[in-house]
């Protein structure tokens, strides 16, 4: 799978996304993060992509010509219109039944706003998908679009070692994921739960559920209740 990064900070997206389980899937090719920087796309000798809103107001907002030049770029390389994501608190709250649709692109664009955000002629034009990582606001869709494309990356066959991890973490089938254990047996009085040595993988299943569906109850009454109802 391919992202397309459009941003003013390319490094910021190369630098975050460059180690652990995501740097060693970029080294392994089976995914590819290409950082597009808008501001080569100014068309001024200042290399300025913003200017002040219209109607006034606080703050600099980023111009249409050059994000629109970059997607423009962009697509003429691809030979296509691919599926284009905005970063912003105005758009839907990103999930991980979202990450699994995404999950299929075999081209996926991230555009990243900054300041006040984007002339709204330019996201007319090329988004797609309107989304949001929670309900406040940040400096920028970088570290946003770095939290999209993680959690999309680890669904991807041959990114995480272990194949049933990404089928067993949170929020799959709407539950939290239930406690984990690793040695000593015993740390500070506290023991491992039993079951979990006793060998008997149904055992082990059972609980694992139960304390999955404990737990959601408890800090996610709202996916609990979906759980619930999806069970009928």
């Amino acid at each position: 799978m391919n992202f397309h990064v459009l941003t003013l900070f390319p490094d910021m997206i190369v630098n975050g996304l460059n180690h652990s389980i995501i740097g060693r899937a970029i080294d392994n090719k089976i995914l590819q993060i290409n950082t597009i920087n808008i501001r080569d796309y100014a068309d001024n000798k200042h290399m300025k992509v913003d200017d002040y809103p219209y109607g006034g107001g606080a703050g600099l907002v980023m111009q249409a010509r050059p994000v629109c030049a970059a997607y423009d770029d962009l697509v003429s390389t691809l030979q296509k219109k691919p599926r284009v994501v905005y970063m912003t608190p105005v758009g839907y709250t990103f999930t991980q039944e979202m990450a699994q649709e995404f999950a299929k692109e075999e081209e996926l664009v991230i555009l990243c706003g900054h300041y006040e955000g984007i002339d709204e002629r330019a996201l007319e034009r090329i988004v797609t998908d309107y989304v949001s990582i929670g309900d406040y606001v940040l400096t920028g869709g970088e570290l946003p679009a770095m939290i999209m494309i993680d959690v999309i990356a680890r669904l991807l066959p041959g990114v995480l070692h272990n194949g049933e991890s990404a089928q067993t973490e949170s929020f799959e089938n709407d539950l939290l994921e239930y406690p984990q254990y690793t040695r000593p047996e015993v740390f500070e009085g506290v023991s491992v739960p039993k079951v979990l040595l006793s060998g008997h993988h149904a055992n082990v299943d059972e609980w694992r559920l139960k304390q999955s569906i404990e737990r959601t109850k408890k800090y996610r009454p709202d996916l609990y209740n979906k759980y619930m109802e999806r069970r009928g």
